[in-house]
């Protein structure tokens, strides 16, 4: 019942609004390192190559987020 004492219920919810927080800041810096709008060759064009390769980072990111938080 350790887990649903107020202050460990606080620390989850400030640490998952950092981790989405840092997260989509990561996404925007990766789209305008890019030469193109990610987000319109992924939802006008739908290039499928692309997505993949953007999926494969946002893994990557999540992943480095959580461990860094955790």
């Amino acid at each position: 019942m350790d887990y649903i004492k107020p202050e460990f219920l606080l620390s989850s919810l400030l640490y998952s609004v950092l981790g989405v927080a840092v997260f989509w800041i990561s996404f925007l810096i990766i789209d305008k390192i890019t030469p193109y709008r990610l987000w319109e060759q992924l939802v006008e064009r739908q290039n499928v190559a692309l997505a993949i390769v953007v999926g494969s980072m946002c893994l990557g990111i999540a992943i480095i987020v959580a461990s860094a938080i955790h």
